[in-house]
């Protein structure tokens, strides 16, 4: 399950790049790619509570969901921004995204 979940963020990952790409240069991402990126993220983070669910886990991978949904509180405090038509902060961003590839790391270090 893991390994969806993993491969599922690393797509989700693609869109954010683009999506902060637009960010940065000071114009809107689009909606349709927002929306893709939110539901990819979504269900990966289904699949880990269900990971979760089923019993214990190594340490990593409580510690990367962790730091996933705290990205995803960050992605909902972007679409804010975008619901409003303003540029969210670009340190947001970064953050945003920071805390999106820490997190995929930790995960990621359970299966090499």
């Amino acid at each position: 399950m893991i390994n969806y979940a993993l491969m599922i963020f690393a797509i989700a990952a693609v869109g954010g790049l683009i999506l902060a790409g637009h960010v940065l240069r000071d114009k809107f991402a689009p909606w349709f790619l927002s929306l893709l990126h939110a539901l990819l993220g979504a269900i990966g983070l289904i699949l880990l509570i269900v990971l979760l669910a089923q019993g214990p886990a190594p340490a990593p991978v409580t510690v990367g969901f962790v730091l996933l949904v705290l990205a995803a509180l960050g992605g909902f405090f972007l679409a804010s921004f975008h619901v409003r038509k303003k540029l969210p902060p670009k340190a947001v961003v970064v953050v945003h995204a920071a805390l999106a590839v820490i997190g995929f790391l930790t995960l990621f270090s359970v299966v090499i």
